[in-house]
């Protein structure tokens, strides 16, 4: 879809002109009457109340004071605004409530229409409009509330139509129009993706119907409804779409989620029982482990130990499955001897408390033959992203509904690598012969700025990358990319915070930093494992604030490291901490 100028100042018409040429084309056999009716007036009216109309729709809330109206692309507005009044898209003599009043009125507005109900002027809006509900004073036309006022309020009726076309159009209702508009101005640039037929989201009017339904449910959880009515009718919804099953599971987990939350048990159980969501089996076990079922827990976690679904799942149960035996009487179970990582221990001055810990130990290691960089889960998913660009990107179907996708649909899905396996293997052959430095740079110079899942061109620069293809092995780089190709949601965060390079021996090392009273998570824990496992440098630096930089003692860096065990035992005095990870694909 070609990006139209902003010079035009007509440029948000021709935007909704394309959603709608491309709603056309691609949806025809799914846009109702009424939508299709829609489309074809539109083409009829004259471009002042195309462009008023769209303006409108653009715009935040439902009404608007025929005095705020003022586009000079437009002109006169009360001419634009008479098709469309009769369309019946929009409304003058809509009734309106008090709440929707004060929206539209300032207050000393208020004071001219309302005054001899207002007790005391001096109060805000908000205490005069609970004041005046208690006189149950019944909605009725803006001209009856302000006689006084010489203006007119209009009533947008078509906005819930046109959220349906926007659903269309991105596969959701969280991207909205300001997208062509990022999109124009260069702040956001998406790839260009060739569309099959068979790319569409909503292949049906029964989908669209149901992501409405799906939608509305969210939002009505998320209100604080009650949730049993809401959970009856999402498991009773039809569907036959993969991509709306899974909208479905998320659903249901975040409710069952919220059940775990506030103790409701029973309703956590009677959601992950049937939920095929990713980590319902594992919140199951859980649940089942808290209200005391300890038999049952064990049969459902021992059966997932033998058909684990990620590595996540793999590892919770490791330490679940062995408390759940002995919880029922069974033998001790021998714990697994932990693996040992180069420990580092810093006392360092406070400088600045507005810098995390990170920074702080990235300052005190750098020097200049020995760089250290702040890169956490950035540098790794970068390079991953550059070289698989074009298996990331690829045209598959159901992967790409619209052109304003950071990533294909299907990311975080289960088949996810395998519907590409032969690109993947492609772009991973590049590590084999030494074409990949090539690549990733070329990649790097064409594609700055475009939307990945996976490159973070913030956290990106011309030194860190050449520093990183001169000192990490290819052989380590093939080890990190397939294992992120095993569980892309999980693997794709964990990393370690820091990465120190030695550009003239063509060497490095990952540091994991934990501050004070902080330990090493779950997918840290992993990542750690799996470095060792390939024999690759990583180190955990523990950080104590000095009290001031005279009585600072700073442990040696070079040298033998001092070796602590990881897996089973936490390091002393190191009590929990958290870690936050991007989450999200398209």
């Amino acid at each position: 879809m070609a990006a139209r100028s902003l010079d035009d100042p007509f440029y948000y018409l021709n935007n909704f002109r394309q959603v709608l040429a491309w709603l056309t084309q691609r949806y025809a056999d799914v846009l109702s009457r009424e939508e299709q009716r829609f489309i074809d007036d539109f083409a009829a009216l004259p471009r002042a109340s195309q462009g008023l109309l769209v303006r409108m729709v653009m715009r935040k809330g439902l009404r608007f004071r025929h005095g705020k109206l003022s586009y000079p692309e437009i002109g006169d507005i009360g001419a634009a605004i008479e098709p469309l009044l009769a369309l019946g898209w929009v409304e003058e003599q809509a009734p309106i409530g008090l709440v929707e009043l004060f929206e539209v009125l300032l207050k000393a507005e208020i004071l001219q229409c309302l005054g001899h109900l207002i007790e005391h002027p001096k109060a805000k809006k908000t205490e005069w409009l609970q004041a005046l509900d208690d006189h149950s004073n019944p909605p009725q036309p803006f001209r009856a509330w302000c006689p006084q006022l010489d203006d007119r309020l209009y009533s947008l009726t078509i906005m819930q139509l046109c959220d349906r076309l926007r659903l269309m159009f991105f596969g959701n209702l969280y991207q909205d129009w300001s997208e062509f508009v990022l999109a124009d101005l260069g702040i956001f640039t998406y790839e260009t993706v060739e569309f099959s037929a068979e790319s569409r989201g909503l292949r049906s009017r029964e989908d669209v119907d149901a992501c409405l339904f799906l939608h509305d449910c969210q939002q009505r959880f998320e209100a604080g409804e009650p949730v049993d009515e809401i959970v009856a009718q999402v498991k009773e919804l039809s569907l036959d779409n993969p991509w709306l099953e899974r909208r479905r599971g998320k659903l249901l987990f975040q409710i069952g989620q919220h059940g775990e939350r506030i103790g409701d048990f029973a309703l956590a159980l009677c959601i992950y029982r049937d939920c095929t969501y990713p980590g319902a089996r594992l919140r199951m076990v859980r649940v089942l482990e808290r209200i005391g079922d300890y038999a049952l827990a064990l049969e459902l976690g021992e059966a997932a130990a033998q058909a684990p679904q990620c590595a996540a799942e793999t590892q919770a149960l490791l330490r679940i499955v062995p408390r759940l035996r002995r919880k029922l009487g069974g033998p001790p179970v021998p714990r697994t001897m932990a693996r040992e990582v180069e420990r580092l221990e810093l006392h360092l001055p406070r400088v600045d408390p507005a810098l995390s810990v990170e920074y702080h130990v990235q300052a005190h290691l750098h020097d200049e033959a020995a760089p250290v960089h702040y890169v956490e889960n950035s540098l790794i998913n970068s390079l991953f992203g550059l070289l698989c660009w074009p298996a990331i990107f690829a045209p598959l179907p159901g992967a790409f509904f619209h052109p304003f996708q950071r990533g294909p649909v299907d990311l975080l899905n289960e088949d996810f690598q395998a519907r590409r396996a032969e690109l993947f293997a492609a772009c991973l052959a590049e590590l084999d012969d030494g074409r990949y430095r090539q690549t990733i740079g070329r990649r790097y110079a064409e594609k700055w700025g475009v939307q990945s899942p996976f490159v973070f061109w913030g956290a990106l620069s011309e030194p860190l990358l050449e520093q990183a293809l001169d000192c990490l092995p290819a052989e380590h780089l093939k080890h990190w990319f397939q294992r992120l190709l095993l569980d892309i949601k999980a693997n794709r965060a964990g990393m370690p915070d820091l990465i120190q390079f030695w550009p003239q021996q063509k060497t490095y090392r990952m540091i994991e930093v934990k501050g004070p009273g902080d330990r090493l998570q779950d997918n840290q824990l992993r990542w750690l494992e799996f470095c060792h496992e390939h024999q690759m440098p990583v180190a955990v630096c523990y950080v104590q604030w000095a009290e001031s930089a005279i009585t600072s003692e700073l442990a040696p860096t070079k040298g033998e490291p001092s070796q602590i065990p990881y897996g089973t035992e936490q390091p002393p005095q190191v009590p929990c901490g958290s870690e936050l990870a991007r989450d999200g694909a398209a």
